[in-house]
């Protein structure tokens, strides 16, 4: 049996700036909108589903990635060029970049990625991984 994520659901500040900036990104990386649900809009790729939802009033407030919960959310990409497209197409949307593409061999052999963020702050990677580490 292979572990796989089913689906993930962001909570957002702003719907609609959101769900503006996810439609554009999860496009890029081969995602498509599927539906909207009473909560919000969803994506579907290869083997997940994303979604987001808006935070409920009074509880908006700037994610901390070193605070407990969620750190950064990374996407896969199928080759080292798609990071590089990945990333001029995020210089042209403004999307705030992190880290721009570089290989992160600590982590995996040729391990290639460029580090953004979302407009609440979520950290989001896309990285390509040349060979999926086994230990």
């Amino acid at each position: 049996m292979a572990g796989w994520l089913d689906h993930i659901v962001i909570t957002v500040s702003d719907l609609g700036v959101s769900t503006q900036f996810y439609d554009e990104v999860l496009t890029l990386i081969g995602f498509r909108r599927i539906r909207d649900v009473p909560e919000g809009p969803l994506w579907a790729g290869e083997r997940i589903e994303v979604g987001l939802q808006k935070a409920r009033a009074g509880h908006a407030r700037n994610h901390d990635r070193y605070s407990p919960g969620l750190h950064h959310l990374a996407f896969g990409a199928p080759d080292h060029a798609a990071v590089d497209h990945m990333y001029q197409a995020l210089v042209s949307l403004g999307v705030e970049i992190l880290d721009p593409p570089t290989t992160y061999d600590r982590y995996s052999l040729g391990y290639y990625a460029v580090f953004f963020a979302d407009p609440d702050g979520i950290k989001l990677e896309y990285v390509y991984t040349p060979k999926w580490p086994t230990e």
